[in-house]
């Protein structure tokens, strides 16, 4: 079979962690060649929360100001419990000083997507390819060659790096078979988007609802009004019985007896997991193919567009001869470090803190959300936690 020969970066995957590598290596003049899986970008409910770090990279790209005129400015947060009683507030405004960016910006992953490749597009050396998954790879000292599976048809294509941005169940690690250790949670997550007026019961921009069963995070999604509930379902219950239950478990978390308009429902499995090494030869990983987490804190994506900025400027600086290519390993020992030390303990605390049942666990609960209301210290130290996420610089020179 013919291999296809690209004198650039391929990068398997579409999802925005894809995309935005991407962009960053495109902007920095390296010729990219995306190939996705899937025939278009999905639009199932999935990450919508974009904190400080991530904006001021989506705005260093381009692409912000886009996101701004579809998405939605957060700046409140509350914790409540079942019954209705706030227990702490939260307004990201404290972090005056540590940032430009005093908001959340919430939008939808499939829109950022789509807002990602109209830039990547406008660039003359970047193209994708849909419809292509990875079912093999081979690479020795000079490039990386990919078998994808088109269609009933088999192509393979050969390029000089090739970065695996292709999620969870991510074919590029799977074929150099690098593990994937951790855990996945005992329930399932469901995440529903729902045009509800919570604003009518007090409710803030994003919403921690803290109960053992009945647990909930309720943000605002779009401008017009709808939300995103999450909550969770025993796993062993079917999707057809996940979804035929909404409106019972509605009925239990949406404060108010009104009528309701459901837009979209999707329900998954929840794991901390992270690959043994996020690089192998010239073959790089990021996102959801090098590590998962729990979604309490909008840690995931975060963490991910993250990874594919300091990516695309670690793997610029080499393909144009300003780093040798151990800078690579900085990049994949740096990013992995801040996953296992940074975001799945934090995404991992704060689905802890949403369920807890053990009282003396549940007293000290009680107390962080006291310190929330009262020390303003203590709330700007909680709101920026999300800031360790960039992680250390890269040792590189910047080209975008």
């Amino acid at each position: 079979m013919s291999v296809e020969q690209f004198d650039g970066v391929v990068v398997a995957g579409a999802g925005p962690v894809g995309l935005f590598a991407a962009l960053g290596l495109a902007r920095a003049g390296v010729p990219v060649l995306v190939v996705e899986a899937l025939e278009a970008i999905p639009r199932s409910p999935r990450a919508i929360v974009y904190h400080p770090p991530t904006l001021r990279v989506l705005d260093r790209l381009g692409v912000l100001a886009d996101g701004l005129q579809v998405g939605v400015c957060k700046y409140d947060y509350q914790f409540r419990d079942r019954a209705g009683t706030v227990l702490a507030r939260m307004n990201i405004r404290v972090l005056a000083g540590l940032t430009d960016y005093l908001y959340n910006l919430h939008l939808g992953q499939h829109v950022l997507s789509e807002i990602i490749l109209r830039h990547l597009l406008r660039l003359p050396h970047a193209q994708v390819r849909w419809n292509r998954r990875v079912t093999a790879v081979e690479q020795d000292a000079t490039g990386v060659t990919i078998t994808l599976a088109a269609g009933s048809a088999t192509e393979r294509l050969r390029g000089a790096w090739l970065i695996g941005a292709d999620g969870a169940r991510s074919g590029v690690r799977r074929a150099l078979a690098i593990p994937f250790a951790g855990h996945t949670w005992p329930e399932r997550f469901v995440a529903t988007n729902v045009y509800f007026d919570f604003e009518r019961y007090g409710f803030a921009r994003a919403n921690f609802v803290v109960d053992p069963e009945d647990w909930a995070i309720v943000p605002i999604l779009s401008p017009d009004g709808m939300w995103r509930v999450t909550y969770q379902e025993d796993a062993a219950l079917s999707e057809d019985e996940v979804l035929r239950r909404i409106p019972a478990r509605y009925r239990v978390l949406l404060p108010g007896p009104e009528p309701y308009e459901l837009v979209a429902a999707a329900s998954y499995r929840v794991h901390e997991r992270a690959a043994a090494r996020f690089r192998k030869g010239r073959v790089l990983l990021a996102g959801d193919a090098a590590h998962v987490c729990n979604p309490t804190g909008g840690y995931g994506l975060t963490g991910g567009l993250l990874d594919a900025v300091a990516l695309a400027e670690v793997l610029a600086a080499v393909v144009h001869g300003d780093a040798d290519d151990g800078v690579l390993d900085v990049y994949a020992q740096e990013r992995r470090r801040v996953f296992l030390e940074v975001s799945s303990p934090g995404a991992s605390e704060n689905k802890r803190r949403l369920a807890e049942r053990d009282p003396a666990r549940k007293r000290r609960d009680a107390e962080h959300f006291r310190r929330l209301n009262e020390d303003p210290a203590y709330e700007r130290e909680a709101l920026a936690y999300s800031f360790k996420l960039a992680g250390n610089p890269m040792p590189v020179p910047a080209r975008f």
